[in-house]
């Protein structure tokens, strides 16, 4: 797939909105943002074509697509996206966490599906300038962030089944308020059995929408049964676990010991999954990725040997999990109180990106400077700007 006739990095056209919300409007709607239900006044648009690769950098008002009915997304799913958010720090300035890792993760689900890659710098531009339009958005209410959504579809007119060759990328935004509003919950969470989220040689490693519409059947089936979550087992020897619907999953044994599933090509490379482990090791914690059993979980748990249980995710950040439940089963107590370890590494992760903490790994972008070369040394982690 040619991608070579394009000239980087690409400059963006801005067309403003003459329909965005009045200031008390928005303040409104920040009070109480719940999660995906309102968005900003501002979105992003790139063009891609076989001819002519990437092309068109644009801000537009928010607004619906154009789609012709033929478009290859609505018939062969040809689709990726990311999560991400954007952070205001109590001086007012915001930042955002690893968006190298969403723009390299968002290249590897666009070579599973057959898309073209943006690359990594325009992908960031791309974060750079919905914030230069709709920085007003981000939200200073503890807990609170504008939650970014990158995404990638085959917008070509052609139903034949090949990789299409006219592709749109856009970003849109929707602030997001406490993923837990009365404190950090322990949940339960449901195996499904009947189902997997994903096959070996599959799209499990993606961030595609196809793997979401396979999760929606079992979730429904956690909530019947009284879980938050479910979680699913690999396909191919339905003995060992691979994630949850959308969140990877943690195991703490004893007071030093991280375990968490090995990527296998069907579990979700998670930027959170990445940077629990690397604050883990910085406590001098042992990190292992293996595979894991729900016999070794059953085990654990009434041995001792396995304390405390979590899932990780860009949403809830970690969520502490009390028990797991299936057919016949239960490990665990619903009753049990959120993990100190679980706490201690979710506190600490929040903590950075929230700018509470020094950022030691210089995971932090600044997005609401006009200079990349200072925002990039903002990002290198200094003391000042924790």
């Amino acid at each position: 797939m040619s991608q070579q006739t394009t000239t980087f990095p690409l400059e963006f056209e801005l067309t403003p909105s003459e329909t965005a919300r009045t200031r008390a409007a928005r303040e409104t709607i920040l009070s109480d943002p719940g999660f995906g239900k309102h968005f900003t006044d501002h979105m992003v648009t790139i063009d891609w074509t076989i001819e002519d690769g990437w092309h068109s950098a644009r801000v537009t008002p928010y607004g619906p697509l154009q789609l012709d009915p033929a478009s290859s997304v609505l018939h062969y799913g040809q689709e990726i996206f990311e999560g991400m958010k954007a952070y205001r720090h109590a001086d007012g300035s915001i930042w955002t966490f690893r968006p190298d890792k969403n723009a390299e993760r968002l290249q590897r689900s666009a070579r599973r599906l057959a898309l073209p890659e943006l690359p990594v710098a325009d992908f960031i531009e791309s974060i750079r300038q919905m914030v230069a339009v709709d920085g007003d958005w981000v939200p200073s209410a503890p807990e609170t962030s504008l939650y970014l959504r990158p995404f990638m579809i085959a917008n070509e007119s052609f139903l034949g089944v090949r990789a299409a060759h006219k592709v749109g990328y856009y970003v849109i935004a929707s602030p997001a308020g406490a993923y837990f509003t009365d404190g950090v919950a322990p949940v339960s969470i449901w195996l499904s059995t009947e189902y997997s989220r994903a096959g070996r040689g599959g799209t499990g490693a993606a961030k595609c929408g196809g793997n979401y519409a396979a999760s929606l059947l079992p979730q429904q089936e956690a909530y019947d049964n009284g879980c938050a979550q479910v979680l699913f087992l690999d396909g191919e020897t339905g003995t060992h676990i691979d994630e949850l619907g959308g969140m990877n999953v943690f195991f703490v044994h004893g007071t030093d010991t991280l375990v968490t599933p090995r990527l296998t090509g069907t579990i979700l490379e998670g930027v959170t999954r990445d940077s629990i482990m690397q604050l883990a090791r910085d406590r001098g914690m042992t990190v292992v990725e293996r595979d894991v059993t729900v016999d070794e979980w059953r085990d654990g748990v009434a041995s001792g040997e396995i304390t405390e249980v979590f899932a990780c995710g860009t949403a809830a950040v970690v969520t502490p999990i009390a028990q797991l439940k299936g057919v016949g089963f239960t490990i665990g107590d619903a009753a049990a109180p959120a993990g100190e370890i679980t706490m201690a590494l979710r506190q600490e992760l929040t903590d950075i990106q929230y700018g509470r903490l020094p950022d030691r790994h210089g995971w932090l972008m600044r997005l609401d400077e006009t200079s990349a070369e200072t925002s990039a040394e903002a990002a290198t982690g200094s003391e000042a700007n924790a």
